[in-house]
């Protein structure tokens, strides 16, 4: 990690030095704010921690909770949510205390006696063989942990405002601060005292029962599926051999999907407990968690569970429903209002996506507020959050509902033993977070140029290879340098002439150092070079044959108060002069050279040829304001 260069840290590098909002940030809830954040569950939490990274804007989040969460209900990590802790900085402490999914296997009845199960399949986790991250389990209270750091230890200094709840909103058509927001105090001394806020924009993070989705008049489409699951975290002893293996277990008594939990100890069992009659009227949530145990024993046999110790229980009936629209906006009518996670969309927890989902609400939604406050881009960008967003969410609801079927089979309805584990493998890049692709948009390109970037897809995120650092030849991951600033990534990847010889990347420095570029035109008048754009080199050489004297001053840039070179923006594409790893090959990138641009939240928005500046000029101009002392 870089510091030092606003001057000598002595302490905790990852503690950033408060800046705006965040310096003497009131305890008190302010009458006016730019955002208001609605819930501190993984949506909201990361949605804080981003504009934590934007101290000029306002931001505040309620929630009606009277502290931090203490047992988490969602606890499935997909390999893209690992990625974007890594970009929040705090991957690697998480991935030491998580369970790291390594198998899932599978068991069913035996043909020789079909009331026992016995082990169909034994398939190594899909995160080995898609990502360099891992798919974890990790209660989702140490997730809001982690992010909540993040957010009190950002410039903004973001902390949530406990003991607070939502009652309702009103959106007016003018006035700077148009969302009336009316809260309640559920807590302390104040519980039930009621006030009423004022805001820019309203951000509704608060579960499958949303307030603020009600309030803006969104309804959820879809219906109950007719079927229930008991869930329950167990510190148990038991005989069956595949405890500590993530397991899909069918029997003729049922079905279960075991999770082993972090710790070493603690696993979550979804046990199923069958169709649900339709004037049940939602008495089977219920079920006492003795017979939730009962029903485990009778699906695991001849194996069984004593159990010591339930951490939480609960009965839920499998829904899939998705939210017409993700925000406020209608008839042309700018959106000030915006729906995350469960509240524009629920479905079955055995997936593991729930969490995973939301926390990408949030960080497609934080960056775009984030540039629209501080006037780096037009209002219109948040018009793309709804339009991005809500078919994930859909793509979701039909990959869960499939899988859900799968698992809720009787077994003489299953043909082919193996099916399931042939879907859990053939459908990995989804569960794990890597199938969504945006569109073409003001933030996405078309794919004209995509073929000199084949493995860059347009609208899909940025994902990352081994390249080496220049400076100091260390071997490193391109895209972990890219930290969730709020800054967009463009990386220049040369032609084949060597650091200091005329070539094309070397005629694309000099324009993206002079005032007519881009990064010139969208940067504030004041503010360091790269505080908008987070410009690298990575030339084809080996690292030991680039001559960093001779590399353009694009790629070595003077920021902050000391004017410090930045060492740190030139690679090149073999670690060694022993390896032969290659991004160029990897990545199928063309030898002629190409610019990628990343955007804030790791996706891809264009491809283009180093030649193409003024392709390049105009897609920022479509996305951005212009901030240059011109402008």
């Amino acid at each position: 990690m870089q510091f030092h260069h606003y001057g000598y840290v002595s302490g905790e590098p990852r503690i950033q030095d408060a800046a705006g909002t965040g310096i003497d940030r009131p305890t008190e809830l302010p009458d006016e704010m730019d955002v208001l954040i609605v819930g501190s569950g993984p949506a909201g939490m990361l949605l804080a921690a981003q504009l934590a990274q934007f101290p000029d804007v306002t931001t505040r989040i309620v929630e009606r909770r009277d502290g931090r969460l203490v047992l988490g209900q969602a606890d499935g990590i997909q390999p893209r949510s690992v990625e974007t802790f890594q970009a929040f900085g705090f991957a690697e402490r998480i991935v030491a205390e998580a369970y790291n999914i390594a198998y899932m296997n599978f068991w069913g009845p035996d043909p020789e006696n079909p009331r026992d199960i016995v082990r169909t399949a034994r398939t190594e986790d899909y995160a080995f063989k898609i990502s360099e991250f891992p798919h974890l389990i990790v209660n989702q209270a140490r997730v809001l942990d982690y992010f909540a750091e993040a957010a009190a230890h950002g410039p903004g200094r973001i902390v949530p405002d406990y003991g607070i709840e939502f009652v309702g909103l009103t959106v007016h058509d003018a006035g700077e601060y148009p969302v009336e927001v009316r809260l309640r105090h559920t807590a302390g001394e104040r519980a039930g005292e009621e006030r009423t806020v004022r805001a820019k924009y309203v951000a509704g993070c608060d579960g499958a029962r949303s307030g603020v989705r009600e309030a803006i008049g969104r309804t959820h489409v879809g219906d109950f599926a007719a079927h229930a699951w008991g869930v329950m975290d167990v510190l148990v002893n038991t005989d069956f051999p595949d405890w500590r293996t993530k397991c899909a277990i069918n029997s003729t008594a049922g079905n279960i999907l075991h999770i082993p939990r972090e710790g070493g100890y603690l696993s979550r069992m979804y046990i199923d407990l069958g169709e649900v009659a339709e004037d049940d009227d939602h008495r089977v949530r219920q079920t006492p968690i003795e017979e939730i145990i009962r029903r485990a024993n009778e699906i695991l046999h001849p194996y069984t569970i004593d159990v010591k110790q339930v951490a939480w229980h609960s009965v839920y009936e499998v829904g899939h429903r998705v939210t017409d629209r993700f925000d406020d906006g209608d008839d042309g009518r700018p959106p000030h209002v915006f729906l995350t996670g469960d509240a524009c969309h629920t479905h079955s927890a055995k997936a593991g996506q729930g969490m995973n989902v939301s926390m990408q609400d949030g960080f497609n939604l934080g960056w775009k507020l984030g540039h629209v406050l501080t006037g780096l881009a037009p209002a219109s960008l948040l018009e793309t959050y709804s339009a991005e967003r809500q078919p994930v969410a859909q793509q979701l609801i039909d990959f869960d509902r499939e899988w859900s079927s799968l698992m809720a089979r009787k077994p003489e309805e299953i043909s082919d033993p193996q099916e399931l584990a042939t879907f859990y493998l053939g459908t990995a890049e989804f569960p794990s977070g890597f199938m969504t692709q945006y569109g073409p948009s003001m933030v996405v390109t078309d794919a004209a140029h995509q073929a000199l970037a084949a493995g860059f897809p347009l609208g899909k995120r940025f994902k990352s290879v081994e390249v080496v650092r220049v400076c100091d030849g260390n071997v490193v991951h391109l895209g972990h340098h890219a930290k969730a600033d709020g800054r967009w990534r463009v990386y220049a990847f040369a032609d084949a002439a060597p650091a200091g010889e005329d070539s094309a990347l070397a005629a694309w420095a000099d324009w993206a150092s002079s005032q007519a570029s881009p990064f010139a035109r969208h940067t504030p008048p004041g503010a360091d070079v790269d505080a908008v754009f987070d410009v690298k080199a990575i030339y084809q050489q080996r690292f030991e044959d680039v001559d960093l004297t001779a590399v353009p001053d694009a790629f070595l840039p003077r920021t902050g108060p000391l004017g410090l070179i930045d060492w740190e923006k030139v690679y090149a594409a073999a670690p060694s002069a022993w390896s032969t790893d290659d991004i160029f090959r990897e990545r199928e990138l063309s030898r002629d050279g190409v610019v990628v641009v990343v955007r804030p939240d790791q996706y891809v928005a264009a491809v283009l040829p180093l030649t193409a500046t003024d392709e390049l000029s105009a897609f920022f101009a479509g996305a951005l304001t212009d901030r240059s002392a011109a402008g």
